[in-house]
């Protein structure tokens, strides 16, 4: 599967799932992906990692305390100085939801809302620097959102994660892309099809997991108790659906062009 050497600055890095029920997660994302679930830390308040042929590919805990899960999966951009970040971050009309904290020596993170509402995590890595395997059966292929205000979305990401994306107008929509230079492929995208949220959904980042065969993942998410909201369709790089796990974590798949038949 195809490696990532190193983790460009702002570029996604990691995702975690913040489950209401880590037993019924861990059965679904084994079964739907391959995946291993990895046995919750005392250490870190039930924090674990699902890892797939012996590699992170992302974190899950549950409840915190009197915090009660909400059943999202939240991405992480990377940062080499987190406290500079979050200054451009709150500077920049965002709101810090977690402040930094040290994970160990493992790295220091925080999470913001960025100014569209959308949660988002930053990491500053040191030992564990996220994930490493990408674009491939099992692992993430992207993140994206969909905002009402596309442009000064990108701003705010153009300003705080030193992201300069591939812009550009189609059927009447805005859209940039974050792409993954080493393999040439996109890793983070902004557009503003709201037409893609839910009634009533508020913008927030997607993951997009990669698979062989999206029709095939679609029936056996529904086989393992979890919801598909929009049957496999044809987009701008391949075939997408949109599904939840059985807690009602949503999430897409996605099956890239050079593995469909369109």
């Amino acid at each position: 599967m195809p490696d990532m050497t190193a983790t460009p600055r702002g570029a996604p890095c990691w995702v975690d799932l913040w489950t209401s029920d880590v037993e019924s997660s861990q059965h679904f994302y084994t079964r739907l992906f391959g995946w291993e679930a990895n046995e919750p830390s005392d250490a870190f308040g039930g924090y674990f990692m699902f890892t797939l042929n012996g590699r992170p590919i992302a974190g899950a805990m549950g409840d915190m305390a009197d915090a009660h899960a909400n059943n999202t999966w939240k991405p992480y951009f990377a940062s080499d100085n987190l406290a500079r970040t979050l200054d451009l971050a709150t500077a920049n009309g965002a709101t810090v939801l977690f402040p930094p904290a040290a994970i160990a020596d493992l790295g220091q993170q925080a999470v913001i809302a960025d100014p569209s509402g959308a949660v988002t995590g930053i990491w500053q890595g040191e030992s564990f620097t996220g994930f490493s395997s990408i674009h491939e059966a099992g692992t993430p292929s992207f993140v994206a959102i969909d905002v009402p205000d596309a442009a000064s979305e990108i701003l705010f990401y153009r300003e705080v994660f030193h992201w300069d994306p591939l812009e550009e107008e189609a059927d009447g929509h805005h859209y940039a892309g974050l792409m993954d230079t080493e393999h040439g492929l996109p890793i983070a995208g902004i557009g503003d099809e709201i037409e893609n949220l839910a009634p009533g959904e508020s913008p927030h980042w997607s993951v997009f997991w990669q698979v062989d065969d999206v029709d095939a993942a679609a029936q056996l998410v529904s086989q393992l108790g979890g919801t598909v909201h929009s049957q496999p369709a044809k987009g701008g790089l391949g075939r997408v659906a949109r599904v939840s796990d059985p807690s009602g974590a949503t999430f897409r798949m996605f099956q890239p062009k050079s593995r469909t038949a369109d």
